[in-house]
């Protein structure tokens, strides 16, 4: 069986925050969560974080803040930044997408949470894609007629 893949949410809203663990628990992720950036910093540090999906507005660290340290730490790890204030984010981030809150359903959030550890994994290797060796004697024989 397959490890699950951890996601690490972050927000300050516990209702928002539980109801996103709930989703994504259902779906077969491990979900880490975290209520501020500073916490968010500290368990990401702990390893093993697949994928990130963060809040924008927060105290103290919002979660454009938060994804600017953390793609320091590991740019590789796909990010995912929402908002219920704002509907477009014109400022400079380094997530991976943006998605408002509310306008989305949450089947696209998955969707989208999907996309980027695949992307993040790479592709899969087929059996039938793997290079098959031609048959023993054959390689000398093309090789000395090239």
């Amino acid at each position: 069986m397959r490890p699950k893949k951890v996601i690490l949410c972050i927000d300050d809203s516990d209702q928002s925050l539980s109801i996103r663990k709930f989703m994504l628990e259902t779906r077969g992720y491990r979900v880490l969560a975290a209520a501020s950036g500073r916490e968010a910093l500290d368990v990401f540090q702990q390893g093993s974080i697949d994928l990130v999906l963060t809040d924008l507005v927060m105290p103290e660290m919002d979660g454009a803040e938060v994804i600017r340290v953390l793609k320091q730490l590991s740019p590789e790890t796909p990010m995912i930044l929402i908002s219920g204030k704002v509907k477009l984010y014109d400022k400079d981030t380094q997530a991976d997408v943006f998605l408002p809150k509310g306008t989305y359903p949450p089947m696209e959030l998955l969707e989208k949470i999907r996309l980027l550890l695949i992307k993040k994994r790479g592709p899969r290797k087929a059996a039938s894609s793997l290079p098959i060796p031609p048959p023993s004697g054959q390689a000398g024989t093309q090789a000395a007629a090239g």
